[in-house]
């Protein structure tokens, strides 16, 4: 079975140290270079979408998390105040009153709305140590977080929109979710008083999920203090089921931060405040990608894209300013020489490696490159500018394959051959 917590330390990708901490992992080069990719797909995804992004600070003083109910609501699952001389501060348990406080710093029109900013950032949860766990549970979260501000009548149109990026995201990662779930309140739990609000938040996130065609369950005892939301599931090897992705819609903490916008009529009224996480936290995203893949990633994903291996010591140099020009298109490329072992053994130690760079004599001659392919196809010797031109193409376009259709063309053949 693929269990990230093995997989991640065995192929160099994260670890955790007593000294840090329970729930505290580290990300070794390996991993923060696939997280870093996640990061690079997210911010450009939503720049794309009309987002703009800020940063905000992970330390709130407490007064602003009970006026965004937090402390009432969710106070169990935070970290204790700090005293800072007469103040309190806190670890934020989540990005929303911060971006709140944002959007309320300056004016805005109707004519600026919908407002889509947009975060990588982190946050803390106060987790016990009988639930932590590898990546999928932990205490610091760093979540691919979204907050737009919008007219009520644009709230079902952005949180369509909101699920339409979260699907667009599963086919870029290639991974499926197990089910979409509509989550409401239940009984017992600390939710806002407000049956007006739950009714019209619940109504609109319908609409959307009876749009969308997908599927969807209604559980209760899974919405969030201030709202419902529709929460995307995932389920790991072992069938466990944990969500991914939300889209939320918030009628409370605009009224609670007498959040404002200037109508046509030039009167003030109200916005609706809807949370979006494409890929959730960029921790639990990565667990489902190594359980999912085996290490094995997509090129766009993968820690290392190009290994380059000369046959002998005397392509080395040749090979050395391959893995320059594979860096310079912004390629992440690894040299491995021939005292590391012979190729059949240094291409079985690459096997993980999306693109295999093979440099013999013939090749360094005529600055040309023989790829091998992860899952064990060969192309003939080509220009090394054309290769590259190709790897990077597809990379660019963070498909899940190896080659697109041209290069499938251009195969030499077709039967998988054994590496020398």
């Amino acid at each position: 079975m693929n269990d990230h917590r093995r997989l991640g330390r065995e192929l160099g990708l994260f670890d955790t140290d007593p000294l840090m901490g329970a729930g505290l992992p580290y990300w070794l080069p390996d991993g923060a270079a696939v997280r870093y990719a996640l990061e690079e797909y997210v911010r450009d995804t939503e720049r794309r979408a009309g987002y703009r992004h800020v940063y905000s600070p992970v330390l709130g003083k407490k007064e602003l998390y009970e006026i965004s109910g937090h402390w009432s609501h969710y106070g169990d699952d935070m970290f204790p105040p700090m005293e800072l001389g007469s103040e309190q501060m806190l670890l934020r348990p989540s990005l929303c009153p911060h971006h709140a406080l944002i959007y309320r710093s300056r004016p805005h029109s109707y004519r600026e709305l919908p407002f889509r900013m947009a975060e990588l950032g982190a946050m803390y949860r106060s987790e016990l140590s009988g639930v932590l766990g590898g990546l999928t549970r932990v205490r610091a979260i760093q979540l691919n977080d979204a907050h737009i501000f919008c007219t009520p009548d644009q709230v079902a149109e952005e949180a369509s929109a909101a699920l339409g990026s979260i699907r667009d995201a599963y086919d870029a990662m290639g991974i499926e979710a197990a089910r979409y779930r509509l989550s409401l309140p239940g009984p017992g739990g600390k939710y806002v008083a407000d049956p007006e609000l739950w009714r019209r938040s619940a109504a609109l996130l319908r609409e959307v999920l009876d749009e969308s065609g997908v599927e969807y369950e209604a559980v209760e005892g899974e919405a969030a203090f201030y709202g419902p939301k529709i929460d995307v599931q995932i389920t790991d090897p072992a069938g466990r089921e944990s969500t991914l992705s939300t889209v939320q819609v918030d009628f409370h903490q605009p009224e609670r931060f007498d959040l404002r916008y200037i109508g046509a009529d030039g009167g003030k009224h109200r916005p609706v405040m809807v949370h979006r996480s494409v890929i959730g936290s960029l921790e639990r995203a990565v667990a489902h990608l190594i359980e999912v893949y085996a290490g094995a990633f997509p090129a766009w994903l993968a820690p290392a894209q190009v290994v380059v291996l000369p046959v002998s010591e005397a392509e080395s140099d040749r090979a050395l300013q391959l893995v320059r020009r594979c860096r310079d298109r912004g390629l992440r490329a690894e040299l491995a020489t021939p005292d590391q072992g012979g190729l059949g053994a240094r291409v079985r130690a690459a096997r993980l490696v999306p693109y295999q760079a093979v440099i013999g004599p013939r090749e360094a001659a005529a600055d040309q490159v023989a790829l091998r392919l992860r899952d064990g196809r060969r192309l003939e010797p080509r220009p090394a500018d054309e290769v590259l031109h190709r790897i990077a193409r597809q990379i660019e376009s963070r498909g899940i394959g190896l080659l697109d259709e041209n290069d499938r063309a251009d195969r030499v053949q077709q039967q998988v051959r054994q590496a020398d």
